[in-house]
């Protein structure tokens, strides 16, 4: 609640003393000033002249005089009642069913999300001893809370497919130095690839290092390695004892040079593969250029390892005897695959015709599935879009609110839930009060009663529990995934058909048809249509013969409605470094009243018009203005109006989603 000194004043008072609500403006505006008169000189000194002028209490304001009516002055408290009420609220936050006060830290663009959260949190702990009492601040939710656990899940999938990687080499290869020096290739091209993701300022995340595969890696070194030792235990054979140094290393040499072209155009083949991934362009280029650099970094890192490093550590560290028989693992896949090759051999055109039928019956299968380029990373957190009915008012969506989290609260999944309804203060993210931005906040899954509940399971049974909260459709997405798709393509949903046209009926009409069609689709969930009309709207309508009539203008009626109704700042109060405006408008009571509103009195000019069928208002002894209600010169009206205007190139549009 943004604190302000509200000035009220009574209309039949304000008659009753020949007073507009520009009078008493003026007279606000006249009686709260600081005046500066330069300077005189006394005695040798410079004294500075000022006359402070400024009101600092309620008191203040109310000994303003307004006027004077027969030597009488007619202070302010006489017609109007002052007293610190508030500005009008365009939105609230919430968390648990109470009121708070959100904040929302924004990122410069280019930074790193993880790096400014962790500074963000270090920055509130700092301010939390500086709070005074009764007041917490709180992270509601925090980014790098997502980030850290897909880190986590990257280095997990990392030390184990590298774990796996070495067990299978030390099984096949049958060496344990051969086998070590081989896995040695991993660490080390991971060292030159992060080394060139800083250099290029490449973050490591799921899409880049969720990409490197240590199998294709070592592709080029177990080439190398196994070569390099079926000529070493030749050599050894030759000699009939274990090699010197330098004839391991002119055996290896000659290893190396004779596979070198296969480890290279098995390394070329997969860099090809990667090279029309940098030609991508948009969000599709920011999120797949990293992936292509890493593998295509991490795979030339491993081609030079494997002919520089992988030789010269064979040479050095195969000192003893080479075994050139194989070892136990290749003897026994051999026994289990000789019969089912020779099998397969005596019995070819079966064997081809009916691999033949199951690419066939497999391709026909796979047509009839749904399928995802980019499967949804799931965040383990749920964004909750509510939307009420045009023109509910913010103290409405309030009350709803509180029983909407109260029945999220039960979930025993969820830690806390916390809410943006409409827009605020300052406006980046623009809504109507009848929308509210929710986030359920979940516990950790080991604090679930079923911690193997998918989130999809936990969706359907949040969206069975608020479907009985009446007055409320919803949305259900996810928080980054929900702000990227704003961002992406002014669509919070994941899929969105956009309606172009200057009608807005007609958009209407025709999105209503689409909403439909798109109902029926299998899998389609919280199909809605924007809410593009609907919003109550009092209109106040000058007409124009009626003030032509009166000598008016339509700025003489607009003036004193912005003033009666949407409050007009006249000036400010200070308590120490905090400034608060006064505000001059009608009582809260009369605001609403349309009957009060339709006898809002409009000043005449003063000069000879007459009412239709009177006398003269103006009285020529006085010269005194007369007045017409406001409803004699305007109509007042309550109808339905647009509730939102989108447009996209210049163009109106409506948005049918779904998700």
């Amino acid at each position: 609640y943004e604190r302000q000194f509200h000035v009220t004043p009574d209309p039949a008072k304000l008659l009753a003393h020949d007073l507009t609500l520009k009078d008493i403006a003026e007279a606000l505006a006249r009686n709260n000033t600081n005046v500066g008169a330069g300077y005189i000189e006394r005695s040798g000194q410079q004294y500075l002249i000022r006359s402070p002028g400024q009101v600092s209490t309620i008191d203040d304001i109310e000994a303003i005089v307004v006027a004077r009516r027969d030597d009488v002055p007619i202070p302010l408290e006489q017609i109007a009642d002052i007293r610190e009420g508030s500005a009008l609220r365009t939105g609230a936050a919430t968390q648990d069913g109470q009121e708070v006060v959100l904040g929302t830290v924004f990122m410069l663009i280019g930074e790193n999300s993880r790096t400014v959260s962790a500074a963000t949190a270090e920055r509130i702990e700092e301010i939390r001893p500086t709070l005074p009492p009764g007041v917490q601040v709180n992270a509601l939710y925090d980014r790098s809370a997502l980030v850290d656990k897909t880190i986590a899940t990257v280095q997990e999938n990392l030390v184990i497919g590298a774990m796996l990687v070495i067990v299978v080499l030390m099984a096949l290869l049958g060496n344990l130095r051969a086998a070590l020096i081989t896995a040695a290739v991993i660490p080390l091209s991971m060292l030159l690839t992060i080394t060139g993701m800083v250099e290029q300022g490449v973050s490591a995340n799921l899409m880049s290092l969720g990409a490197l595969d240590f199998g294709l890696i070592v592709d080029g070194a177990v080439i190398i390695v196994e070569n390099c030792l079926l000529r070493l235990g030749e050599a050894q054979r030759h000699a009939g004892r274990a090699l010197e140094l330098p004839e391991r290393m002119s055996t290896v040499f000659t290893a190396t040079r004779e596979v070198f072209r296969s480890s290279l155009v098995s390394v070329i083949v997969v860099v090809l593969v990667n090279l029309p991934i940098f030609t991508l362009t948009g969000v599709e280029g920011k999120m797949f250029r990293p992936m292509a650099f890493t593998v295509v970094v991490a795979l030339l890192a491993a081609l030079a390892l494997s002919v520089t490093f992988v030789p010269a550590a064979i040479a050095l560290f195969m000192r003893g005897t080479v075994a050139e028989d194989e070892n136990k693992v290749i003897r026994a896949a051999k026994q289990w695959y000789e019969p089912v090759l020779r099998f397969a051999l005596a019995r070819r055109v079966p064997i081809v015709a009916a691999a033949a039928a199951l690419v066939v019956l497999s391709a026909f299968g796979a047509s009839r599935m749904g399928s995802e380029f980019l499967p949804n990373l799931e965040e383990g957190d749920i964004a909750l879009h509510a939307l009420r009915i045009p023109g509910t008012s913010l103290t409405q969506a309030l009350a709803m609110q509180k029983q909407l989290e109260e029945t999220i609260k039960g979930f025993p999944e969820v830690s806390h839930v916390f809410a943006k309804i409409g827009t605020a203060d300052i406006a980046t993210d623009p809504m109507p009060p009848s929308v509210a931005d929710n986030f359920i906040i979940m516990k950790p899954r080991d604090q679930w009663p079923d911690p193997d509940k998918t989130m999809p399971e936990l969706v359907s049974e949040l969206a069975q529990a608020v479907a009985g909260v009446p007055g409320n459709n919803y949305e259900f997405l996810q928080p980054i995934q929900m702000r990227f798709n704003e961002l992406i393509a002014g669509v919070r949903s994941d899929l969105a058909v956009k309606l172009v046209g200057d009608d807005l009926d007609r958009l209407l009409e025709v999105g209503g048809a689409i909403e439909d069609v798109i109902q029926g689709v299998p899998g389609a969930e919280d199909v809605s249509l924007e809410q593009i009309t609907g919003l109550p709207l009092l209109t106040i309508e000058p007409d124009r013969d009626l003030l032509r009539h009166y000598g008016l203008n339509v700025a003489d009626v607009q003036d004193v409605v912005r003033i009666a109704l949407g409050g007009l700042e006249v000036g400010q109060v200070f308590e120490g470094d905090r400034r608060f405006d006064i505000v001059v408008r009608l009582p809260e009571a009369l605001r609403t009243d349309l009957d009060v509103i339709g006898r809002l009195p409009i000043p005449l000019p003063p000069s000879g018009h007459s009412w239709p069928g009177d006398a003269d208002p103006i009285d020529p002894a006085t010269e005194q203005p007369a007045y017409v209600p406001l409803g004699e010169v305007a109509k007042i009206d309550l109808s339905l109006g647009p509730n939102q205007i989108s447009r996209e190139n210049g163009k109106r549009r409506a948005v049918i989603s779904a998700n």
